[in-house]
């Protein structure tokens, strides 16, 4: 196994990159800006990369080389993304500066890169997608955040239209949909309503770990269920269930 991991330096990409390395993968990860954990940077497996899914054209740069490679990543897993609010009481140009950048991290960045993936899985001998979408893409959310839901909803419709179209040359396309996950992100908002709050409505009285969707990670990218292609993985601790 051979991944890029978007986001890889902490929340949902930390667990997965570390689920992925513990099963002996060579990993690529990006970040922003904040540093890689030590034991990432020491491991052998491991390159870390700076680069801000923002620019296009520092994409380009830094992230498709990786895919010109006669050795490049058969895994690519779109994790990375934003969670801004911007509130419909907010002036049109706050509002629309929120949807731009949220659909380019969330969405256009992670469709050039899949791009890049493909072109080079159907020269080779195929490849996996894993794309991070949420619960919101089913079941949307409040309405400062409704660009965040749409972004997340759009990944998983690309997800299904790339696994109609690439099966018969190998790949297997699958989306992930987490709802609240134990992170830095998820902190912010125990402080403000409580957990009590974030849990309300699940199966379980606390909030799920990103140590299992590492897991779950780790499991599809192995290639066990290729024909499992198309479809999305919900783990939200029941507050949903489809």
């Amino acid at each position: 196994m051979y991944a890029l991991v978007t986001g890889a330096s902490r929340g949902i990409g930390k667990s997965i990159t570390e689920s992925l390395l513990e099963k002996e993968a060579k990993v690529i990860g990006t970040a922003r800006s904040s540093e890689f954990p030590e034991p990432f940077c020491n491991h052998p497996n491991f390159q870390g990369l700076h680069v801000d899914l923002s620019d296009t054209d520092q994409m380009k740069e830094t992230l498709r080389p990786e895919f010109d490679r006669a050795s490049s990543p058969n895994i690519l897993i779109n994790n990375a993304g934003v969670f801004d609010d911007a509130g419909f009481d907010s002036t049109d140009e706050e509002w629309l500066q929120n949807w731009d950048r949220t659909m380019q991290v969330n969405l256009r960045a992670a469709a050039l890169l899949s791009k890049w993936a493909l072109q080079s899985w159907k020269k080779k001998e195929g490849g996996i997608l894993i794309n991070i979408a949420s619960r919101a893409a089913y079941r949307g959310d409040t309405q400062e955040y409704a660009a965040y839901a749409a972004s997340k909803a759009g990944l998983v419709a690309f997800t299904k239209s790339i696994a109609r179209d690439y099966g018969k040359h190998q790949v297997s396309a699958y989306s992930i949909a987490p709802g609240f996950i134990k992170t830095d992100m998820a902190m912010d908002s125990i402080e403000v309503y409580g957990e009590e709050y974030l849990t309300e409505g699940m199966a379980f009285d606390e909030i799920t770990s990103p140590e299992e969707v590492g897991e779950l990670v780790a499991f599809l990218a192995s290639g066990k269920v290729p024909h499992m292609t198309g479809s999305t993985f919900h783990i939200n601790g029941g507050s949903y269930m489809i």
